[in-house]
């Protein structure tokens, strides 16, 4: 059961989020097409009405990015300026999830971007732990990921969601808890809707943008920590069979933010996790605004 936050935002107003409802025969409802964004917030440990908002220009301005791709112009300060007024006036005081989304709004059967209404909304909800904060199983799935040449996959577009969807089915009801994607060539891409980091021989590596991978910003804040603490990474194809042999492997993502896995198929990983952990334990305190260096990562939200 989720907790929703009380207020959401739809039409370009401030509504309750039970009153926030659209039409059956909205376009996006049917092909798709829509995109969304996902991002995490805490109430400040170190100061009571007061949240803690985690890259939030990174996180508007991939929104605005993936609104191009849906010919719908939503420049990024609009949207940051629209996150903070919802969270101001939602004054949580629990971890939570911000879930904003652009799709087009008009009620129509004709497939199609142009000349078509678009529409911005937002609504949260109470999250703690998306994944098993101790470790995870996993499976290769089945289902492949999408390519760039069919589908915009530098958006986080509604649409491609029906493979993840599929993938992460398949691995619950066969007994894991998540699933592994390999791309059309047969290389490691991403997890259902997390990136994916394996470590052999102390170095960081993960999947580069070329392999059909979401630009992930949890992703991206992980190799700027890894740099900064010394640890080499390295970006390129990974084979199916690295996986089996790697001395960990991470999910990551504003959801999963770094969650260990501990196995892959019947392949059993190494609980000892000493660069996970040390990026895990940096991540953590970054996001609760306890890292200096990293300050401007944070946005502070007074309600």
């Amino acid at each position: 059961m989720h907790n929703f936050l009380e207020t959401a935002y739809l039409q370009n107003k401030f509504v309750p989020f039970k009153e926030a409802n659209i039409s059956i025969a909205t376009h996006a409802l049917h092909y798709g097409t829509g995109a969304f964004g996902g991002m995490r917030g805490i109430p400040d440990p170190a100061a009571p009405k007061r949240v803690l908002l985690f890259r939030l220009d990174r996180h508007c301005h991939r929104l605005s990015d993936s609104a191009k791709l849906l010919n719908y112009d939503l420049p990024a300060d609009k949207i940051r300026h629209i996150i903070i007024d919802f969270v101001k006036k939602n004054q949580p005081d629990k971890p939570f999830y911000i879930r904003p989304f652009v799709y087009t709004s008009d009620l129509g059967i004709a497939p199609r971007l142009h000349k078509i209404e678009k529409d911005f909304l937002i609504y949260g909800l109470e999250l703690g732990d998306y994944l098993p904060p101790d470790g995870i199983s996993c499976r290769i799935s089945s289902w492949y990921r999408q390519e760039d040449r069919s589908l915009p996959l530098r958006g986080k577009i509604s649409g491609a969601y029906i493979t993840s969807s599929l993938a992460k089915t398949e691995a619950v009801e066969s007994g894991f808890d998540e699933a592994i994607l390999m791309n059309s060539q047969g290389k490691v891409c991403e997890a259902s809707g997390m990136n994916i980091f394996l470590v052999r021989n102390n170095q960081l590596i993960t999947p580069g943008f070329n392999q059909d991978i979401l630009e992930g910003i949890t992703r991206d804040s992980i190799l700027t920590i890894a740099q900064d603490l010394g640890i080499e990474t390295v970006e390129r194809a990974i084979d199916k069979t690295e996986l089996f042999i790697a001395d960990e492997v991470f999910l990551s993502g504003t959801a999963a933010k770094v969650t260990p896995v501990k196995r892959i198929e019947s392949y059993h990983l190494s609980a000892n996790r000493p660069i996970t952990e040390k990026i895990k334990h940096k991540l953590t305190a970054i996001t609760n605004n306890q890292d200096p260096k990293y300050r401007d990562w944070i946005y502070t939200v007074d309600c």
